[in-house]
This record gives C-alpha cells, sequence and structure tokens, in this order.
C-alpha cells in the first residue's frame, strides 16, 4: 500500500473502505485594500464643531468595511484631541494609534486614530487622520451631508447583523451597552423593535440576576436588580422567563387581533401598551445555563420571519459576548462578597501573584465577640451561626456602611480598615461605625431578650498605623490581606477591651487622628509589647 510524504498509509480511489473524492471548495473572494484620492472637500462635524475641513482626504475602500476617509493631520483640529494608551492591530496596516476628542462639554473616547508607521501596503495614509463615522455628528462632501450605512453596505454572511456582531459589537464595554447597540441595530435593519429585555442570572448571595431593559421610547437601558426574594413572587413565577428557565424552550405570541393567547400576565400589560407581537428565547452559555432575550413590537402585523430569523441565528454570537461581561461581573462579585469591593478590585487589576503589595497608612479596626467559647459550647449548631450572624451584621455592616473594607472574618472577630489615604476622614468614620457597631448590638440584644436567646458583648479595638497591604500564603492558595507590627498591636488593644470591660478601646495613635469624643483610660502595658501605651475609648460608650 502507497505512503504519503509522512509515512502515513494512503488508499487508491476504488480500494476497499476508501474515502469518497473529496470536492474542492469554491473559491473565498480575496480580501483587498484600496486608496482612492478625494477631490472632494470633506468636513467633519462633531458637537457642533467642524474637526476636520479638507480637499486632500484619501479614503480607503476595504473589503466588507464601508470606506473610510483619511485626513491630513494640517486640517484637522488636533488641538481637540487628546492622545490615549489605546491601540489596535491591522495585520496589513500596522498599530493604530488613538486619541479623544473633546469638543465643549462633549467627548467620545478614543474615536480618532491613525496609523504613524504604517506596514508598506498602507503607506498612502501613514500620518493622516481618521474618526469612527457613527461617532461623529455629521460628514459632509462640498457641503452635501454624506451618509454611508453599514446595514446597506456589501456583506457576505446574508445576515447583516452577523457583520455587525464581528466588527462592532466587542466594542460595547457591559452587557448595558451591548444591549443598546444591539437594539439600534436592529432597527439599522429594518427590525421593527419597540422593547428588548435580555435577563442574565448572576451568581450571587442577595440578586438572582438583573434585567437590561432597552425602551424605544427613551433609547435608553435600564437595569432592573431580579433578587432571590423577588424570583419566588408570583409575579417572575408567572412570567416568560420562568418558563424558559425551567427548561420549556422560548414563547411567541401574537397579542394583535381577537382571540390572543394571553397566557402569561405581561403579555395583557403590553398589549396594553400597543405591542403586536413578542418573543422569548433562551440564550444558552457555554456551561450550559440558560439566560434569557425577550423582543417586543408595535408594529402592525409583528414581527417577519425574516426579522426574527437574523435575530435567532445570531444568538450564539450573543451569547458568547455577553457571557464574557458576566463572566466578569460574577468574578468581581465574588472578589467584592468574599474579599471586599476594593480587595477584590485590586486582585481583578493584576495584583496576583505571593508577595504583590504596598504599604499603606491605614485605620485598623478589630472587634471580638466576647465569650464565644462558652457560647459554642451551649448552643445548638444552628442557634451559635444566628448569634455568629448577628454579631457580623452589627460590626461589618456598620464598617461596610461607612466606606471601611471588611478583610477578614477570623472566627468570631472582624479585622478591616480605613485606609487614610482614600479618606481623610477615616479616624471618624471608625467612630461612626463604632457608634453604629454598639446601637445595633443593643438593638440585637433587644430582639434576642425576647427570644430567650442570651445578649451579645463584644470588644472593639481602634489603631492607627502602617500596614503592608498584599498577598501571602503559598503560590497555589493566597490571602490578600494587612500585616505588620500595627496589625499585631491592635490585636492585642482588642485583648485589652477585654480586660479592662470596656466594649471599645483606642490607641494613641488612633487619638492623634481622631478629632473628638475620646478619653484617656491612662497607660496599660500590652502583651509582648515592651513599653505601657495610653490607651482611650470612646466618650459615650459604657
Amino acid at each position: 500500500m502507497p505512503l504519503d510524504a509522512t509515512g502515513a498509509e494512503t488508499r487508491t480511489a476504488g480500494e476497499a473502505g476508501a474515502a469518497p473524492p473529496v470536492t474542492p471548495a469554491p473559491a473565498v473572494p480575496g480580501y483587498r485594500i484600496a486608496f482612492e484620492p478625494s477631490a472632494r472637500r470633506v468636513k467633519v462635524v462633531f458637537a457642533g464643531t467642524v474637526v476636520a475641513d479638507t480637499r486632500r482626504a484619501v479614503i480607503l475602500h476595504e473589503t466588507r468595511l464601508p470606506p473610510v476617509y483619511y485626513i491630513p493631520r494640517e486640517d484637522v483640529r488636533m488641538d481637540l484631541t487628546t492622545p490615549t494608551d489605546y491601540r489596535t492591530h491591522c495585520p496589513f496596516k500596522g498599530n493604530a494609534h488613538y486619541w479623544t476628542l473633546t469638543a465643549g462639554e462633549h467627548t467620545a473616547e478614543n474615536a480618532v486614530w491613525s496609523y504613524e508607521d504604517p506596514l508598506p501596503e498602507a503607506l498612502p495614509i501613514k500620518g493622516m487622520i481618521a474618526f469612527y463615522r457613527n461617532r461623529m455628528d455629521a460628514w459632509y462632501e462640498e457641503d452635501a451631508e454624506v451618509r454611508i450605512d453599514p446595514v446597506t453596505d456589501a456583506h457576505v454572511h446574508g445576515n447583516p447583523l452577523v457583520d455587525w456582531l464581528m466588527r462592532d459589537a466587542w466594542e460595547a464595554a457591559s452587557i448595558s451597552e451591548l444591549v443598546a447597540r444591539l437594539a439600534r441595530q436592529l432597527l439599522a435593519v429594518g427590525i421593527p423593535l419597540y422593547r428588548l429585555n435580555l435577563l442574565i442570572r448572576t451568581l450571587h448571595p442577595q440578586v438572582m440576576g438583573t434585567a437590561h431593559v432597552w425602551s424605544g421610547d427613551t433609547d435608553e437601558v435600564e437595569e432592573v436588580v431580579l433578587t432571590h426574594v423577588r424570583a419566588l413572587e408570583q409575579q417572575f413565577l408567572e412570567s416568560p422567563f420562568a418558563a424558559i428557565f425551567r427548561g420549556r424552550g422560548g414563547v411567541r405570541r401574537r397579542l394583535d387581533g381577537e382571540g390572543a393567547r394571553l397566557d402569561f400576565p405581561i403579555l395583557v400589560d403590553l398589549r396594553n401598551e400597543g405591542v403586536t407581537d413578542y418573543a422569548a428565547m433562551p440564550v444558552t452559555f457555554s456551561d450550559g445555563q440558560i439566560h434569557a432575550i425577550t423582543l417586543a413590537t408595535r408594529a402592525a402585523g409583528g414581527f417577519g420571519t425574516d426579522a426574527l430569523g437574523h435575530v435567532h441565528e445570531i444568538l450564539p454570537l450573543v451569547a458568547r459576548l455577553v457571557e464574557v461581561h458576566a463572566l466578569r461581573r460574577t468574578a468581581r462579585t465574588l472578589l467584592e462578597t468574599y474579599i471586599g469591593a476594593h480587595t477584590g478590585g485590586r486582585v481583578l487589576d493584576g495584583l496576583v501573584k505571593r508577595g504583590d503589595g504596598e504599604d499603606v497608612p491605614a485605620v485598623i479596626w478589630w472587634c471580638d465577640l466576647r465569650s464565644s467559647t462558652a457560647f459554642a459550647e451551649r448552643l445548638p449548631r444552628q442557634r451559635y451561626l444566628d448569634l455568629l450572624n448577628d454579631f457580623f451584621d452589627g460590626a461589618a455592616g456598620a464598617v461596610l456602611a461607612h466606606g471601611g473594607e471588611v478583610l477578614k472574618f477570623i472566627g468570631d472577630a472582624v479585622m478591616a480598615i480605613f485606609p487614610t489615604s482614600q479618606a481623610p476622614d477615616a479616624a471618624s468614620r471608625a467612630i461612626a461605625a463604632a457608634r453604629d457597631t454598639l446601637a445595633e448590638i443593643a438593638r440585637t440584644n433587644v430582639r434576642r431578650a425576647a427570644t430567650g436567646d442570651p445578649p451579645i458583648a463584644i470588644a472593639l479595638a481602634l489603631h492607627h498605623g502602617e500596614v503592608t497591604y498584599g498577598n501571602v500564603g503559598v503560590p497555589g492558595r493566597l490571602d490578600f490581606t494587612v500585616i505588620g507590627p500595627a496589625v499585631n498591636e491592635v490585636a492585642r488593644l482588642e485583648g485589652l477591651s477585654k480586660q479592662l470591660d470596656r466594649p471599645v478601646v483606642a490607641s494613641a495613635a488612633f487619638a492623634r487622628l481622631a478629632p473628638v469624643g475620646l478619653v484617656s483610660l491612662g497607660f496599660h502595658a500590652l502583651r509582648g509589647v515592651s513599653a505601657p501605651h495610653e490607651v482611650f475609648t470612646l466618650a459615650d460608650a459604657g
């Protein structure tokens, strides 16, 4: 049996089991760029200001893209632009540098670009300036307004929405922006959209999902948070969304004419708004989780087959774009929930290696539940967990309410910081949080007494110093936290709080930062610290 060049066995036609002959695929139309000098006067207007005016424009024609004007820099109001670090790459034009355009109170970020050092194929536009066509107010040739609609431009996919998804949709910075752009593009291709609603489920302890609702009346997207509690209410359980999430496929209802099927309460509301047709379709992520999108129209006759066919065809692409945004939002939510908002943001920004971090001055907060060992021994597990959560609601809740960052729940204690570099009034915030904690614990104890549960007592220490804020641990399991002598000292202060039977104690370093409201408790020895330290408490703390 003959061998091919790689040594693999080959079969000739007619041999037993031979594969059928392969029919060559039809040739794909070539991809090309071409440059055409324009003898016409070209003007670009943004926010009522002429930002470019030239008779020396060069028009770039690129396969499957609308024509682009490139204008000599001398004919552009470069004084209205600010260079940015944003870059894009074209394999035959090179790297594009970008500018943000500002006229009056209006700004278009990264709306201006140029190939400063283009590849040989694009030398005719070297250093010339281009503008995003759809982000300018108007374009003129010889004082006649020019409109080039990408939708009517030749495309090879048969579905005008596919070209838009490949070319423009990725620029959306959020799910809401993507929904707004999608809605406007549906209108641009002739789909008579009145309302679009994309509901994305999320992994969040309080929120079941977020609906991104675009309305044709306002051309704006409203984000509506669906809590886990609301998701159990009858209004949601009787919605098309709930049906889709239960795996019942999609929903299509014509609402015009007699005999309309109004088997979901929302359909009655929509028909009263003049909606003639409604479609709800599942949007499936790569992990199999089902989300949903709904479309409504007021057009006579409802949606045509072409309209819904084009939308149905692009849903897998839309799902992938949305999934990228949703995964980032989920990652941020989980990081904020488990390690704190500020800390989670730093991790997402790239501080992920062991040793990453910085030294920051901060108010350090340490609050401990007193007698927790006795509670753990006496109380049933669930009652002890309820007690812990009552304590955490009062202590950690007050920290978050006043802008602090809860770093850890250490057994029955809360460690938090108020960075003074971010908030010069960090000490005042910490004092306000301490007072709120005491007040909330007092209210909780009234409630606990009514149910026969033991009262909660706390020991809270406040200190100020420089801490190392960053990653520690082993390479495969890190903890983003604060360390340093100041952290050790606040733990010692918390122990002194119990010894002095005071709910709140503060160091002299904290007292120097605090405005008013502290009284001295004298000098006391801290365990492991050689010299006695003056400590303080809140003037109105018992």
